[in-house]
Formats: structure tokens, sequence, C-alpha cells
């Protein structure tokens, strides 16, 4: 059940008593209050995400990373990314599995259109013991995450890689040499606030149902991964008037490149 159709549907049926009115914040307290916060098993197995503990929104704050300045925090992110009228804005984040295997995922704003990244772990790993703050090892550092998003974006047209709002993991610590690199502005979320990467997080869902976690994901290699992505961008989407992702994500560089065509001299 998305979230809100509980409340939504509440008002349908129950339109003027206005004691049949629940937020969803105390239906899921509600839930998560068995076992100081925890589902007993068999529940946690029946809920898409797995997820058996549960926080309020309010209580996971906290400053956030050093690299992290005013200037590329989301609330400076330009407002036409956040109405999707505009092509070009994405959404990043990483997939983790077993063994701090990764997968990385872009996904386009306004078409929900999704990229890849292979995240191949170093030959070192398995051999090296792990050390904190040491090597990379797992393959998802900062200067392989930046190249992965490169070599994915830095071809398409300047209007189609206008931002990339991420999270404050330490896997963008690189984001001012991939602005460079790219030539893509990077923002960030404020702390825990994975709504507000609401078509990452989406496409992360769906992608579980392919790589489901606890799994090591060097399992699948870039022609499995590139695979699973071309399932989900030729899914209608009842948010695009039950066309693909690939066909508006099209459609844009068709309109970009017609744009070009018609300025040059």
């Amino acid at each position: 059940m998305e979230p809100g159709t509980d409340q939504c549907r509440l008002k349908l049926d129950f339109p003027d008593d206005q004691s049949m009115r629940v937020s969803h914040e105390t239906i899921y307290q509600s839930l998560y209050v068995q076992g100081r916060g925890a589902l007993n098993r068999e529940l946690t197995a029946c809920l898409r995400t797995g997820r058996a503990l549960r926080e309020p929104r309010a209580r996971t704050r906290r400053s956030g990373r050093t690299f992290v300045t005013e200037e590329v925090k989301i609330s400076s992110r330009p407002a036409e990314a956040a109405d999707r009228s505009t092509a070009g804005h994405w959404e990043g984040d990483l997939i983790i599995g077993l063994e701090k295997s990764a997968i990385g995922t872009l996904v386009e704003r306004r078409s929900r259109y999704t990229m890849r990244l292979h995240l191949p772990r170093m030959e070192a790993f398995g051999t090296t013991p792990y050390v904190k703050n040491g090597p990379p090892i797992a393959g998802h550092g900062a200067d392989a995450v930046r190249e992965a998003i490169t070599a994915q974006i830095g071809t398409l047209p300047k209007h189609l890689r206008r931002s990339l709002t991420w999270d404050q993991g330490g896997e963008m610590a690189g984001h001012a040499q991939l602005t460079s690199d790219a030539g893509i502005a990077v923002f960030f979320c404020d702390p825990h606030s994975p709504w507000q990467r609401p078509s990452n997080e989406n496409t992360n869902g769906l992608l579980r149902q392919y790589f489901p976690k606890g799994t090591d994901l060097t399992r699948w290699n870039a022609t499995d991964v590139d695979a699973v992505a071309i399932t989900l961008n030729c899914r209608p989407r009842k948010s695009l008037g039950w066309r693909t992702p690939a066909e508006v994500f099209t459609d844009q560089l068709q309109s970009i490149t017609q744009a070009g065509v018609a300025t040059t001299p």
C-alpha cells in the first residue's frame, strides 16, 4: 500500500465521520511497537522493504557531512528540478549487498529513466584485511563512483545533465571533481531524508526484486544489471500517462537534438 492510501480511503468510506481519520505515522508506530520497535520475524518477511525497524523522521536528524556546504544542499537546488518541468535533473544512490558489494543507480526525475553504475571490487578485495578509512577495495569509493557517473552522464547533451541529487554518503566526497568532469551540478539531501529522492528510492525498491537484500551483488555482471535497467525502462508508468521511461527519455533526447540542429547556422 502506498503511503497515504489509508488516509484517503477513510475519507472516501467515511466522508462525514471525523473520528475516522488517522495519520499514517500513527499506523506505522502501532505496527512497530511490538518488541520495542521491532516487528515479529514472520511479519517482517511480509514487508516489501524487509525493514524490521523504523524511526520517525524527527529522530534521524544530524549535522551531516563536512563536504556538504550550504551551496550544495538540496535547498539550493533549482526549483525546476523539484517540479519535474525540465529534463536533465537526476537522482542517484547505491544499493549495498553482502560483503560491501554495491550497484549504483541514476534516475532522471522527469522521465524516470534509469541508468546503472557498474562498481566492481578491487583486486585486493578478499586478500587484504579491511582497514577503517583505508583503500576503498569494496569498489564504491569516491573515485570509483565519480568515474562511473562521469562515464554514464558525461556523454549526454548538456541539457540532459543539469543536476544530480544524492544522499550524504561518503562515496560523493569528490562531488566538486564530478561537477568538473561531467558538467553536472551536485546537490545533497538532508541527513536521513530519502523522501527527497523519491524517484530513486522507488526505483531502488523495484530493483530489490531482482537484487534481494543480503545477496552478493557481484554475482551479476554489467550485462545482467543493464538488462534489469532495460526492463524497468520499458515498464509503462501511470505517472507518465502509461508511457515508458525509455519512450519519454528518447523524446527528450530527440527534442534537444532537433533544437540544436534548428539553431545551428
